[in-house]
Order: structure tokens, then sequence, then C-alpha cells
């Protein structure tokens, strides 16, 4: 199952709502859960850069279901996913990307944002989240 169109654009809503609000300019993708890119906004004056990066965090957030954030906790030097983020072509694992969980409890997709100071990306990326689903994929057997 994918994250609807429809879904899609009330995120990127809500996010950019969310970043209007903080005050910044930020690139919002969201991709399903085959990691494609279903909707994308880059907001007036949001830096280049960002279009990219919001889409790696979107694309990292669904290939291993669970926040940028975490990811870049395991993967510092000396932990278990160190250099993760050569995989794939280019990930990005610090904060601002957030898997999409149907009501089923099913990965749909994924949002990622760049643009600001991570905290707000990660806010940013929430404010998406909450009006289609949540981010929390019930407990897998790997993590602790």
């Amino acid at each position: 199952m994918h994250v609807t169109m429809d879904n899609a654009r009330a995120a990127i809503d809500a996010a950019r709502k969310k970043a209007v609000e903080l005050n910044t300019q930020m690139c919002i993708a969201v991709v399903d859960s085959g990691a494609n890119l279903k909707a994308f906004v880059r907001m007036d004056d949001a830096w280049v850069g960002s279009i990219d990066i919001a889409i790696k965090k979107a694309m990292t957030a669904v290939y291993f279901g669970m926040p940028t954030g975490e990811i870049g906790k395991l993967s510092q030097p000396g932990n278990s996913l160190y250099g993760i983020e050569h995989s794939n072509e280019g990930l990005i694992t610090f904060p601002g990307g957030l898997p999409i969980v149907d009501e089923d409890g099913v990965l749909v997709g994924a949002i990622g944002v760049s643009g600001s100071a991570v905290e707000n990306d990660h806010a940013v990326a929430e404010a998406g989240v909450k009006v289609v689903g949540v981010s929390d994929l019930p407990a897998h057997p790997w993590r602790t």
C-alpha cells in the first residue's frame, strides 16, 4: 500500500503551514512506500541544496522504517550502523525524515524536510505526518 495523492498533498500543506509558523523556508518531499517521489514543494527562497536533502531524508526514513535522526544515532563511529549513509546512493542520517504509517500500522511512505536547523526540520516533518497518520511502526524484533 502507498500513501495516496490526497494524503501526500495534505502532509505537504500541513508541513508548509508549520514552516511558515516557524518563519523558515523549506523543501518538503513525500515518497511512497517504494521510496518513489509522490509530492514535493520548494517554498520561496528555500535553499536549492535542500531539494536533494529533503528527498533523501524521506527515502532514508522509508528504507529503514524509522526517523532519520534515529538512524543518525546508530550510525555514529563505533555504533552498529556506522557508515550506512554511504549505502543506497547516499542516505541522510540527521533529523527531518519520518515514516508515514497508516491506521493499520502499515508503512505507506515517508516525509522529508530540509531548509533550517534540524530541530525545525523535524518539527515540520512531524506536522506533515500528524495529519495523515503516525510515524511509529509496530515493534520489530531488531528494535531495542
